[in-house]
C-alpha cells in the first residue's frame, strides 16, 4: 500500500485537477456542441465509422471504471479522479452518439444493434498493480489525444464543422486527463525511481489500447481510422517520446533500468512495442 504522505500527494494533484476543470474546462453537450451547423455536415464514410469506433469503445466505460477502482481502495485522490474521469468519459461516448444520430448517419436502431453486439464482451484491465496502471493510463489518455487531435483534422478538411468542434473538446478531455497519470507517475518516481522506472519500461513494452481486444471487426475499423494518420510511428514519436519528456526521462532511461528491479525482468525493446491505437 502506498504511504499515507503520497495518498494525500495524489489527493492535492486531484484537487488541482479537478479545480481547474470546474473553471475552465467543463463544457455543455446540449449548449456547447454547434448542432445548429448540422446542415454543413458532408456524409463521409471514412467519418462515421471513426466516430462509431469511438463511442463503442466508449461504452465500455462501467468495466474500466470497475477495473480501476479496484485497484485503488484508500487511495481516495485517485479514486475521485476516477469518478470525475468516469463523468467526461461518459460525455464523450453520448455526444458521438448524438453527432451520428442527429446527422442521420446512423439510425437508433444500428445505434442499439451495434451496442448489444460489442457489449456482450467485457473488458479487464493490464495490469493488477496501481502504479502500472498508472502508466497505462498515461499513454493511452495521450494516444486518445493524438488520436481525436488527428481526427479533428480530418474532420476540418472534409468541411465538418460539428464533429471537428465535437473533437476538439473530448481531445481537450484527454490531455487533462493525461497530464493528471502524468503527474501522479512523476510522485512515484520521486518516491521510488528505480521501482517506477521498470513499470513504465514494462507497459510501453506490452502497450495495447483496448479496442484491439473488444470491437468486432478491428481490423478493417483501424484500417479506416490509420488514413489519419495514426501508426506505431506515431505512437512512438508523438506519445511515448512526449511522455517521457514530460517527466524529465529519456528513452535511455529506461534502457538502463537494473534487471534486478524489474519485476517480470522485461526491458524496453529497441523500438516501442507495436501498437494499432484507436480511442479509450
Amino acid at each position: 500500500m502506498t504511504s499515507r504522505a503520497l495518498r494525500e500527494a495524489f489527493h492535492r494533484e486531484y484537487m488541482t485537477f479537478f479545480e481547474r476543470a470546474e473553471r475552465t474546462r467543463r463544457w455543455n453537450l446540449f449548449e456547447d456542441v454547434p448542432w445548429d451547423r448540422l446542415d454543413e455536415v458532408p456524409r463521409d464514410d471514412r467519418l462515421a465509422l471513426c466516430a462509431e469506433t469511438f463511442c463503442g469503445v466508449e461504452m465500455f466505460l462501467p468495466d474500466y471504471l470497475r477495473e480501476h477502482l479496484s485497484l485503488l481502495a484508500g487511495d481516495y485522490g485517485q479514486a475521485w479522479f476516477a469518478a470525475n474521469w468516469g463523468y467526461e468519459e461518459a460525455k464523450h461516448s453520448l455526444v458521438l452518439r448524438e453527432y451520428l444520430r442527429r446527422t442521420g448517419q446512423r439510425t437508433e436502431d444500428q445505434l442499439h444493434d451495434y451496442a448489444e453486439q460489442i457489449l456482450g464482451r467485457r473488458w479487464r484491465a493490464p495490469h493488477d498493480d496501481p502504479r502500472r496502471m498508472t502508466a497505462y493510463l498515461a499513454l493511452q489518455e495521450l494516444t486518445t489525444f493524438v488520436i481525436y487531435r488527428k481526427q479533428r483534422e480530418l474532420a476540418r478538411r472534409t468541411g465538418d464543422p460539428v464533429l471537428a468542434e465535437v473533437y476538439r473538446f473530448i481531445a481537450r478531455d484527454e490531455m487533462a486527463h493525461s497530464r493528471f497519470y502524468q503527474r501522479v507517475l512523476a510522485l512515484h518516481l520521486d518516491d521510488d525511481r528505480a521501482g517506477t522506472l521498470a513499470d513504465l519500461a514494462h507497459v510501453v513494452r506490452t502497450f495495447r489500447m483496448p479496442a484491439e481486444d473488444l470491437l468486432p471487426d478491428y481490423d478493417d475499423r483501424v484500417t479506416v481510422m490509420r488514413t489519419a494518420g495514426v501508426d506505431a510511428r506515431v505512437f512512438f514519436t508523438e506519445v511515448v517520446l512526449p511522455l517521457l519528456a514530460a517527466l524529465g526521462l529519456s528513452r535511455g532511461d529506461l534502457f538502463r533500468v537494473p534487471a534486478e528491479t524489474a519485476r517480470t525482468g522485461v526491458v524496453l525493446p529497441a523500438r516501442a512495442g507495436a501498437v494499432a491505437p484507436t480511442e479509450g
